[in-house]
C-alpha cells in the first residue's frame, strides 16, 4: 500500500507530491486549477483541485484505483477541516494508522476534524470507480475572515467532545450530488469559471453543514433510512426525470419503473433531494424552462410544450412565482439584449 503525506496548506506542493508518487499529467491554468490525469499502472482518471483565497481549497477525485492508496490531510500548524461527499463508490478514515475506521458511503456527507496532532488518514481501495469531493478548510495567519470561519467550524463541531478528534457521517443527500454535477458541467474559462466554482463550492460547503444541523433536529428520521439499492434507484431516477422533463411522470409510472412503492419513493426524495417527487420534477422543468427562453428561439407556447406542461397559465404562474416575472417579460428582456443599439 502507498502512502501519500501532502500538506495541504501548499496546495501547489499537494498536486506535485501526487505526481511525484503515481505519476500522471499535471496542469495548472491561470486560475491555479489543477488538473492532475493519470492514465497508468496506478490508475485511470483524474484529480482536480483548486484554493481560493478565503482559506478554502476544493478537490475532485474522478479515477478507478488500481492500487490501494492511503492519503494524509493534515497539517502540523494547525486544525484544518475536511468535508467530503461520495458520488460514487466509497472510502474510509481513521485518525493514526491504529485508529477506528469509520466509512462513507455513495451519497452521504462527512465532517473530518481532529485538535490533535494525528494523521487524517484517508483510504481509497483498489478496483474502485470513485467520485468524491473534498473541501478543506484552513485557518490563515494573514486572513481573518477565513480565520472567523474555521473557528466558527470548529467551536460547531468541538463543543461537548469527549476527545480531540471529531468524525461525522451523515445522512445521504443528493442535493450536493446536484451541485456537484453543475460544477463538472461549467465550461467556460478565465475569472468566470473561478467565481463559478467558488461560489458553487461554498453552496456544497453550506449544504454539508445544514445536513448536520437537520440530522441532530431530526435523529429519528435517520433510521429510516434507504438501502443502498433504494438510494441508486432514486438517483438514477432523478437522473431521468432530468432528461426525459417532456414525459408525462405520474407516480404509479415512477412506482413501475423504479420497482419502488409509492411510500418509498416519496420517502427517498424527501431525505436526498428535500421535496417530494411532484415538487422535484416541477422544479426541474421550471428551471429547464427558464433555459430555453434563454437561449432558444422558442415562443412561450413552444417552451411549456416541449418540458411537458399542458397548461400555459399554470406554467406563468409558477414562473413568476419563481423569478418574479412572467415568462414573457422574460422573453422580451433576453430579445431586447439582442438589438443593436
Amino acid at each position: 500500500m502507498k502512502t501519500k503525506a501532502p500538506q495541504t496548506t501548499y496546495f501547489r506542493n499537494m498536486f506535485e507530491q501526487f505526481q511525484n508518487d503515481i505519476g500522471g499529467d499535471l496542469k495548472v491554468d491561470s486560475n491555479n486549477e489543477h488538473t492532475l490525469d493519470i492514465n497508468n499502472d496506478f490508475g485511470d482518471g483524474y484529480i482536480k483541485g483548486i484554493s481560493f483565497n478565503d482559506g478554502m481549497c476544493y478537490m475532485e477525485f474522478d479515477i478507478k484505483f488500481t492500487k490501494d492508496l492511503t492519503m494524509v490531510v493534515n497539517s502540523p500548524e494547525y486544525t484544518s477541516i475536511c468535508f467530503a461527499y461520495c458520488s460514487q463508490g466509497q472510502i474510509a478514515q481513521s485518525f493514526g494508522k491504529n485508529g477506528k475506521k469509520t466509512e462513507l458511503e455513495s451519497f452521504q456527507t462527512g465532517m473530518l476534524a481532529s485538535n490533535s496532532s494525528q494523521d487524517n488518514l484517508l483510504y481509497f481501495d483498489e478496483s474502485t470507480n470513485l467520485k468524491m469531493m473534498l473541501i478543506i478548510v484552513n485557518p490563515s495567519k494573514n486572513n481573518r475572515a477565513e480565520k472567523n470561519l474555521n473557528q466558527k467550524l470548529q467551536k460547531l463541531f468541538f463543543d461537548n467532545m469527549e476527545n480531540d478528534n471529531f468524525v461525522y457521517v451523515g445522512s445521504h443527500n443528493l442535493k450536493v450530488a446536484d451541485k456537484i454535477q453543475q460544477l463538472k458541467s461549467i465550461s467556460i474559462d478565465g475569472i468566470a469559471r473561478k467565481i463559478m466554482i467558488e461560489g458553487l463550492v461554498h453552496m456544497i460547503l453550506a449544504l454539508e453543514i445544514q445536513q448536520h444541523s437537520d440530522d441532530l433536529k431530526n435523529a429519528v428520521l435517520r433510521d429510516s433510512m434507504l438501502t443502498s439499492r433504494e438510494r441508486g434507484v432514486v438517483q438514477e431516477l432523478s437522473e431521468f426525470i432530468s432528461n426525459y422533463i417532456e414525459r408525462k411522470l405520474p407516480i404509479s409510472y415512477l412506482c413501475k419503473k423504479s420497482g419502488l412503492s409509492p411510500s418509498k419513493l416519496q420517502e427517498g426524495f424527501k431525505l436526498m433531494h428535500g421535496t417530494t417527487v411532484t415538487d422535484y420534477i416541477r422544479n426541474v422543468r421550471i428551471c429547464k424552462a427558464e433555459e430555453l427562453i434563454k437561449t432558444t428561439d422558442l415562443n412561450i407556447s413552444q417552451v411549456v410544450y416541449s418540458i411537458g406542461f399542458i397548461s400555459r397559465s399554470y406554467f406563468s404562474k409558477i414562473f413568476k412565482a419563481r423569478y418574479n416575472c412572467s415568462p414573457k417579460e422574460y422573453k422580451d428582456k433576453q430579445n431586447s439584449r439582442l438589438v443593436p443599439a
